[in-house]
């Protein structure tokens, strides 16, 4: 299955998709860090009997770009995604985003609810933010000193030291960042998506209220052994949607969509009614 491949420009900016599948429900979804449309696209046999597919390269990823003189903005958000879908003759559709692409899940939640059928949420990001990303984005500072760890790891492995040395944060975690952050490459994907995403933030009693208004479901999927995006602090969110599953799996933060792709196709009857 060769999928079709796309780009939405936005002033400077580009972001590219690829379409996959045979499906009658359109389903839009955002990968994580590190990662590129390739990691749902390799999946688009299981998904593509029930769905037309619609992933995306998030900026700094793949074949998107994003210009770098000032933050995404939402309303920018809302301007790409409406000429994204009038490009493509979509009316109603399902979105999903794994881990930072759940930032971009939640940002079209926001703009687009009433046309929206299920929201997938895979170990999202924008749910509950971490001390360390809020450290690392809004104080100019410190944002300075995250960025001078880019051309210098050697007051980055300084840092891990110490915390690992103070026990502030997890182990698990810091072999996560150790591992997403080993050249520089990794190093700057990390600094453009810290601080060119810090204006995608969301109110989660207002996400989940908008999710109650507009009656659409949550499937909310978490990794039993994932240290980034823990289960726990994913319940509150799930508990204060009408309509909301909280399904926790075997696995960690990095193996999670294999282990969860059969769980996001819906039953052909259950398509069909909506």
């Amino acid at each position: 299955m060769t999928p079709h491949r796309g780009f939405i420009r936005f002033q400077e900016s580009e972001l590219h998709y690829s379409r996959a599948g045979q499906g009658t429900v359109s389903l839009l979804l955002f990968h994580g860090f590190g990662q590129s449309s390739e990691v749902f696209l390799q999946h688009a046999k299981v998904l593509g009997e029930i769905y037309t597919v619609y992933a995306f390269d998030l900026f700094f990823h793949g074949n998107s770009v994003w210009p770098m003189r000032e933050a995404i903005e939402k309303p920018d958000w809302q301007i790409i995604m409406d000429t994204f879908l009038q490009q493509e003759g979509i009316d109603r559709f399902e979105v999903g985003g794994f881990s930072l692409g759940g930032k971009f899940a939640l940002t079209t939640l926001e703009f687009f609810a009433p046309r929206i059928d299920r929201l997938i949420l895979l170990a999202p990001d924008g749910i509950k933010t971490s001390f360390w990303y809020s450290l690392a984005t809004y104080p100019i500072a410190t944002r300075a000193l995250f960025r001078s760890m880019i051309l210098k790891p050697g007051r980055l492995h300084a840092l891990v030291v110490l915390l690992r040395q103070l026990h502030l944060v997890d182990n698990g975690i810091l072999r996560f960042a150790e591992h997403q952050m080993n050249t520089e490459e990794k190093r700057r994907r990390v600094y453009y998506s810290w601080v060119y995403f810090r204006h995608l933030k969301f109110n989660v009693k207002k996400v989940a209220d908008q999710l109650n208004q507009n009656g659409i479901p949550l499937v909310l999927i978490t990794g039993r052994f994932d240290k980034i995006i823990t289960t726990a602090n994913m319940k509150p969110f799930a508990g204060s949607v009408k309509n909301s599953q909280l399904l926790e799996l075997e696995a960690g933060h990095n193996d999670l969509i294999s282990k969860a792709v059969g769980l996001l196709v819906r039953p052909a009857d259950d398509t069909q009614k909506r």
